[in-house]
């Protein structure tokens, strides 16, 4: 017999299918606790409040991101190798949630103070050496000289974007689920093609 899983656990993951899906405002505690085979009392009990249950599960899901990418940065990889596997995880991860972009940017528009915590991740990905690593690279003519915000749109633009747009790029081109997931299989390895040619640049 499995392990019976705790009444909070079973709400917080019942919470985060509940809020990717509807975001904060466009759901109530009695459907979290519905979702999650509870009365809204106990959801209450257990978390106080539909805004703290929030707060948990947003910090969670920025958490996986962030996750992801120290795994990266702190291997023992080239700079290179880093990005080009930095991007096969955000194809990788992104598959699998494709929702959790657009819910992390809809409740950063929604609470402009409440949203990630933006030093604290920079403290994080400077504590892999990311940063001084690339800037290393840059002087060393290695790669191109681009500012590091600049590097992390390019990056996040060409990940994220794809799946961000789904709807419409399927409508578009005529393509159905099994199609698109097809084609952004392809897409990856174009995005890593350019991104690494235009950070890497070979000398004549």
């Amino acid at each position: 017999m499995g392990k019976e899983i705790a009444p909070e656990e079973k709400i917080k993951a019942a919470a985060k299918r509940v809020f990717i899906t509807k975001g904060f405002s466009g759901c109530t505690s009695r459907e979290i606790a519905k979702e999650a085979g509870m009365n809204v009392a106990l959801v209450n009990y257990y978390f106080r409040s539909k805004s703290q249950l929030f707060l948990i599960i947003y910090k969670s899901v920025t958490e996986d991101f962030l996750v992801s990418m120290m795994d990266v940065f702190s291997s023992s990889l080239s700079l290179k190798e880093k990005v080009s596997q930095l991007i096969d995880r955000e194809f990788e991860f992104l598959g699998m949630h494709p929702e959790i972009p657009m819910f992390i940017i809809n409740e950063m528009n929604r609470n402009k103070d409440g949203g990630i915590e933006s030093d604290a991740i920079l403290a994080k990905l400077g504590s892999s050496g990311i940063f001084i690593e690339t800037l290393e690279a840059q002087q060393k003519g290695l790669m191109r000289k681009v500012d590091m915000v600049s590097i992390i749109m390019l990056i996040m633009a060409n990940c994220q974007h794809p799946f961000m747009a789904k709807p419409l790029n399927q409508q578009m081109n005529g393509l159905n689920d099994t199609e698109y997931i097809q084609q952004l299989g392809r897409h990856k390895e174009v995005v890593k093609e350019m991104l690494l040619n235009y950070l890497f640049p070979t000398k004549d």
